[in-house]
């Protein structure tokens, strides 16, 4: 459906991310040569696993030091650059100081490398990775949809910097990325809006609220139940060939949301069972939610009384079939997913001992 141009290098911002480290596999694997924008290029530890994938691919990866927060840092990086890849962006729930830990790094990093990519004339298209977090706040807007599935077409406004602040951050963040498109006509302006991205990292050592929650299915945090939570997931992998589909896509345009299943937490762990569920404390069972909204408070940082009310229990659909139709996306069942990725938690010792 699309072929990848390897004429012209491409830059990955955050690049070491969860996320942005299976788009440079895939961009090395085709031969591209990736600008991998970095905090700190010395600490080569943490970019060993892509080292590792550049050593024996036909790509190339090269190494700069930006910083989200300030402005011009990613002239020398994106220079000569025909894609800009902008994934990097703060993933966590549980802050102190939600503008400062959140929505200024997500939405002046956005400003910061989308006001570069104006002044670099070789960009043509720039990909955001925004979030399905952009299009909903919590669940029960399900219930003021067009038509019962979160689309596109909408946007989140019920989250604030008291309410669900990180999904206010990919929401401004994405607001501020599409005010900028619209005032230039240089390059091109798609967003990937993933619903809960799940799947084996390339750097198994990694954090991020994804790894928390394989983590917690297998620890015994979970071993008493879990939520009525409903959620939509996609693999990490699929995530990065969308990415790239919609970097060379001729006609790829707008938000796309990418997401392989309308699923629970319930029945994501039940896809842990049948390999794992006689040695690791996988939940089996539902929490009461009255009980969820006395303790959450108390025992979970983040979860307000708030956010229990107007999630559990409730379902979540979303539409990707613009992904599919539009970018190619094709999406691998939930069991391998998670088994993948609770695999890679065994490996790597996360667990400890079963």
């Amino acid at each position: 459906m699309y072929e990848i141009d390897t004429s012209s290098p491409v830059l990955v911002t955050g690049a070491t991310g969860y996320v942005a480290g299976w788009i440079v596999k895939v961009l090395l694997e085709a031969g591209v040569t990736v600008h991998a924008a970095v905090r700190d290029p010395s600490q080569t530890e943490k970019c060993r696993h892509l080292d590792e994938i550049a050593a024996s691919a036909p790509g190339e990866i090269k190494y700069f030091k930006a910083d989200l927060l300030d402005e011009g840092t990613y002239a020398e990086a994106m220079a000569g650059c025909s894609v800009v890849f902008h994934t990097a962006s703060p993933f966590v729930i549980d802050v102190n100081d939600p503008q400062s830990e959140l929505v200024d790094p997500a939405k002046l990093g956005t400003r910061n490398v989308l006001a570069q990519a104006g002044e670099t004339p070789s960009v043509r298209r720039v990909v955001v990775t925004s979030s399905c977090a952009a299009i909903y706040g919590d669940n029960a807007d399900i219930e003021s949809t067009a038509s019962g599935v979160f689309t596109e077409d909408d946007w989140n406004t019920t989250s604030s910097l008291t309410h669900n602040p990180y999904s206010y951050s990919k929401t401004e963040a994405e607001k501020e990325a599409w005010k900028i498109a619209g005032s230039q006509s240089q390059w091109e302006l798609v967003t990937i809006n993933p619903s809960l991205v799940m799947g084996p990292g390339l750097n198994p050592n990694a954090t991020s609220e994804s790894f928390n929650m394989i983590m917690q299915m297998g620890d015994g945090s979970q071993k008493r139940g879990t939520p009525d939570a409903g959620v939509g997931v996609v693999d990490v992998r699929d995530l990065a060939e969308a990415h790239v589909g919609a970097a060379y896509t001729p006609g790829a345009t707008g938000r796309y949301i990418i997401s392989a299943h309308d699923t629970t937490l319930l029945e994501m762990a039940a896809t842990l069972l049948p390999k794992y569920g006689n040695d690791y404390p996988i939940p089996r069972r539902l929490l009461p939610k009255w009980l969820i909204w006395l303790v959450a408070p108390m025992v979970a940082p983040g979860i307000t009384r708030k956010i229990v009310s107007r999630n559990f229990g409730y379902p979540w659909r979303g539409d990707s079939s613009r992904s599919v139709l539009e970018l190619g996306v094709t999406y691998r069942p939930l069991a391998e997913t998670m088994n993948d990725f609770f695999q890679q938690m065994v490996d790597s010792g996360r667990f400890g001992s079963s």
